[in-house]
């Protein structure tokens, strides 16, 4: 009897590490799916006020959740990732 393979799993901690190229350095390895904007900015490298202003605007990806304000790590990564090489982009 032939048993199914199981569900393909995205690397997560260690496999995740070990798939990154060497000498990258993932800013968002071990965050929740949801941070906090002062999390968020310290990732990001600017202040908390200058999040909340870029979340405001849109340009920030945020969830309000029960009042407070979340920015969703799976989308901040989609931000962070260059879109290709460094010549398309110019």
């Amino acid at each position: 009897m032939i048993t199914p393979a199981p569900a393909a799993t995205p690397p997560t901690g260690a496999a995740l590490a070990a798939s990154t190229p060497p000498g990258v350095v993932d800013p968002l390895a071990g965050l929740k799916p949801l941070i906090s904007v002062g999390v968020a900015a310290e990732v990001l490298g600017f202040s908390r006020a200058v999040a909340y202003r870029y979340a405001k605007a849109g340009q920030l990806p945020v969830r309000r959740i029960g009042g407070r304000l979340y920015v969703v790590t799976a989308q901040l990564r989609d931000l962070l990732t260059p879109d290709g090489p460094a010549e398309d982009r110019a």
